[in-house]
């Protein structure tokens, strides 16, 4: 509530903004505070689309609170078989393998549909403005609609789909600056409140064994006053939130991995050693919702991709250098 309140205290002082404007801001800074808490305190079940440029995904969810805390299992409904156990923040992605066994893959805790936003709004406060825009129906639910507008060309738009009787986020558009959608989440069917059968929150991949993996991709956290390599100048709005080594598949070293971000948007940065003699690499390329930059730096790659307009990516890469 006092964060809420300073909120307040700054919109007020803000050129150009009158009382209506204040209020709406407050209105809509109160929708997300309920669309990100109830992510995490209901129980729920439904199926959703992720969907990308010409690609779709859809996934079942399963989300339980109890009193031992969230349980949530995330199973992928197309392409591998593949689920996604979260007790907490221990988080567990089985899949079967070519052999008949299960592999069990340990995985960071990552923000994920529904829980897309902060349980902190700062980020998206600096960032972007909050405003209401008209009702709108999702998965048969009634939702306030709520729109993050950028505060700059580093970051795109953002309009949300709230569930108006649970605070449930149920669909969320990300767009461009032609307005275009270039990524968006949807649930197609929802149950909200109620209880969750035990059942729906257990893996069902299962195999002759079962194989924790010592998967290569597993991230080693660094201190964040590691500074080997570092962004000078990342765009405005953009810090560092964490810092890793990661044994990426098919590499013989490990590659360091930083992560920025601006409350909502996620930036990663990778730079890997290259072989003696290779070609410098240096360019753009586009990947679904994801932005990429490349380039190299004294025998070293830098890779930059992220959910962010191309002028985001590039600026963070030309700021890379080692320190």
């Amino acid at each position: 509530m006092r964060a809420l309140l300073l909120i307040l205290v700054v919109l007020a002082g803000v050129p150009g903004m009158s009382q209506a404007d204040v209020v709406q801001q407050t209105d809509a800074l109160n929708w997300l505070k309920k669309a990100a808490a109830a992510a995490h305190q209901l129980n729920y079940s439904g199926t959703y689309i992720y969907q990308h440029g010409d690609h779709v995904e859809t996934s079942r969810i399963a989300h339980l609170r109890n009193e031992s805390g969230e349980h949530e299992k995330l199973e992928a409904l197309d392409g591998s078989p593949r689920e996604v156990i979260r007790n907490n923040d221990e988080v567990l992605c089985f899949k079967p393998d070519s052999n008949a066994s299960v592999v069990v893959e340990r995985r960071k805790l990552e923000r994920s549909f529904p829980a897309l936003l902060p349980r902190q709004l700062g980020g998206i406060t600096e960032n972007y403005r909050a405003q209401l825009s008209d009702s709108g129906r999702a998965a048969d639910h009634a939702c306030q609609v709520i729109i993050l507008e950028p505060k700059d060309q580093y970051r795109y738009r953002h309009e949300l789909w709230i569930d108006r009787a649970t605070g449930l986020l149920l669909k969320a558009s990300m767009l461009n600056e032609k307005n275009e959608v270039i990524s968006q989440f949807a649930f197609t069917q929802i149950a909200i409140g109620g209880p969750i059968a035990s059942d729906l929150i257990k893996p069902k991949i299962s195999g002759r064994k079962v194989v924790i993996s010592s998967e290569p991709a597993i991230a080693t956290e660094l201190q964040q006053n590691d500074r080997t390599w570092v962004v000078k100048q990342p765009p405005p709005g953009f810090t560092q939130v964490t810092v890793m080594k990661r044994m990426m598949p098919g590499k013989d070293v490990p590659v360091k991995h930083l992560v920025f971000s601006d409350g909502l948007a996620a930036v990663s940065v990778f730079v890997e050693p290259v072989a003696a003699g290779a070609e410098p690499v240096l360019g753009a390329a586009r990947h679904g919702a994801f932005q990429i930059y490349m380039r190299t730096i004294d025998d070293h790659k830098i890779i930059v991709l992220g959910e962010v307009p191309a002028i985001t990516v590039k600026k963070i890469a030309d700021s890379v250098s080692r320190n």
